[in-house]
């Protein structure tokens, strides 16, 4: 067998491969079942035990020899066809550099500055039953409050969710005390559309529930976020309000001024732009999401992105956020 290994090492020393039908010889002649090297592999289990350690550590190398020649032929050929295959001849593809969404730019600042704060995110379902989108957030059926919200009902009860309180109401539900989380996502609304309003939009929403949680945490908590988003110099005011699922209520404006035309048409004159409606968990949302209301108390707030957005960016009409008109997107640098 000796003289078998060493004919078969001369043969793979003058093999040539030098395109796919060769490499495909080569495989047969050698390496497949019925190859030269498989035929001796074959023989080799039948030798007596000390013929065994004479032969197969060189069958073994000459196995190994045969598969490294086929491999980097097959390697070889292999990048030829894909060299072959190019057409230097074309035009280098033009790459356009991405950029972030307005809603996205300002919804990831919004996070930040609430994880810096040690709020989590929570996220839940677009399609909501009556109950988590409205009854356990004191909105009976029926009842006046569901006026403020026209919707988009579904079958079989459901809707597109109106708010994402309904993603704060999950949490209550499935979360022990203390809860600190912000809930961001999509909410839809059966209004008219205009250069101010949408039937769709972006919300972020805050719930914050423990043990002794007053107003006046509500409050530093939504300072803390006007100062860093819109800067420490900004005039902040809160003026009483009414929300079914908060008591006491309360909306927050932000003083942008009436210098200029844009300001006195989003002010509507008054130079004060509402960012935020906030207020203290009302006890019975407590109670309908299995909350003692006279062990924890908690703060809830919520406001819309698009709107923080058309400010930010000078944008004046909501439509234009989602027109996909990438003349508006390419305006914004990539982040």
């Amino acid at each position: 067998m000796i003289d078998q290994l060493k004919n078969i090492e001369e043969e793979l020393n003058q093999a040539e491969i030098k395109t796919s039908e060769e490499l495909a010889i080569f495989y047969k002649y050698f390496l497949s079942k019925k190859g030269k090297i498989s035929l001796l592999l074959y023989d080799f289990k039948s030798l007596p035990a000390e013929n065994k350690r004479t032969v197969g550590k060189p069958l073994n190398l000459l196995k190994r020899k045969a598969e490294e020649l086929y491999d980097a032929a097959k390697e070889m050929l292999e990048g030829q066809s894909q060299e072959n295959s190019r057409n230097f001849l074309l035009d280098p593809q033009k790459i356009e550099i991405g950029a972030r969404h307005p809603i996205s730019v300002v919804k990831n600042r919004i996070e930040q500055i609430f994880r810096y704060m040690g709020f989590g995110i929570s996220e839940g379902p677009e399609i909501e039953d009556d109950w988590h989108n409205f009854e356990a957030l004191n909105f009976p059926p029926d009842h006046p409050a569901r006026d403020m919200q026209d919707t988009f009902y579904l079958e079989k009860g459901y809707a597109l969710r109106t708010h994402t309180s309904s993603v704060q109401v999950r949490v209550m539900e499935t979360t022990k005390p203390p809860i600190k989380t912000i809930s961001p996502g999509r909410v839809y609304r059966n209004e008219a559309v205009s250069a101010r309003s949408n039937s769709f939009f972006h919300q972020v929403e805050g719930l914050h529930i423990d043990e002794g949680i007053s107003f006046a945490d509500l409050k530093q908590t939504l300072y803390s976020f006007v100062s860093s988003f819109f800067g420490r110099d900004l005039e902040v005011r809160f003026r009483a309000s009414y929300f079914p699922f908060t008591e006491p209520s309360a909306e927050m404006d932000i003083f942008l001024g009436t210098e200029t035309e844009e300001d006195k048409r989003l002010t509507k004159g008054t130079g004060w732009l509402e960012i935020l409606g906030c207020g203290m968990v009302d006890e019975q949302v407590l109670k309908n999401c299995g909350i003692d209301p006279n062990k924890y108390s908690g703060y809830a707030f919520g406001m819309g992105i698009d709107r923080i957005a058309m400010s930010l960016f000078d944008i004046k009409d909501i439509r234009d956020l989602f027109n996909n008109d990438t003349r508006m997107l390419n305006q914004f640098v990539a982040e």
